[in-house]
């Protein structure tokens, strides 16, 4: 198996963020973001994918949290991108429903080399302590233009605010755990009748 990690730095005027991302790791992470909920939100990503993920960012927060968050996630996209390498081998799709007490959330993706996001999150209210519950659609929309992966995102029911975001980031997670997973059945075959991805 080829090593699928990547190293993506992007450096703007507003931020910057530095990415490193092992696909086939044990879930360790670490962040640097001066953007705690977002740290916490990503770590599930990064656990429950079994993905490394080391996270570095600077940012314009003194603003808001805007920039850095869908800078975040454009880098992450990059370097997901970069990592997966041609493709070849891997089952492509993924999906996943994860529950957290009350609430419930699936997600849908196809690393389709096709930029697409459905999100429907009706959070309960705007904010999780500082942070602007806004900002989770701006990460995946940011993931999912520089990644080339259409994702489908829907929370089923939930109360709690935390809870609802919890359970979509962990379900992002599993549901990119099983799409870049190699299928012994697909060894060197790229997953499309396309011929391309």
């Amino acid at each position: 198996m080829t090593d699928r990690t990547a190293r993506i730095v992007r450096d703007t005027l507003e931020t910057q963020i530095s990415v490193e991302i092992n696909l086939d790791g044990s879930g360790n992470a670490s962040f640097d973001t001066g953007v705690p909920f977002l740290e916490h939100m990503i770590d599930q990503i990064a656990r429950h994918g079994l993905i490394d993920l080391n996270v570095k960012a600077t940012g314009d927060n003194a603003i808001d949290d805007h920039h850095t968050v869908e800078d975040i996630g454009i880098t992450i996209g990059q370097a997901v991108a970069e990592a997966i390498g041609d493709k070849k081998g891997i089952a492509r799709y993924g999906y996943a429903y994860v529950p957290l007490d009350e609430a419930l959330s699936r997600v849908v993706l196809d690393l389709s080399g096709r930029p697409g996001l459905e999100y429907h999150v009706p959070f309960t209210r705007a904010r999780v302590g500082q942070f602007d519950v806004d900002l989770c659609r701006e990460f995946f929309q940011g993931f999912v233009n520089h990644a080339g992966v259409t994702l489908h995102i829907d929370n089923l029911r939930g109360v709690n605010s935390h809870h609802q975001a919890e359970t979509v980031f962990k379900a992002f997670g599993r549901a990119l755990r099983m799409a870049v997973t190699f299928d012994a059945r697909m060894s060197g075959v790229l997953p499309s009748t396309k011929g391309a991805l």
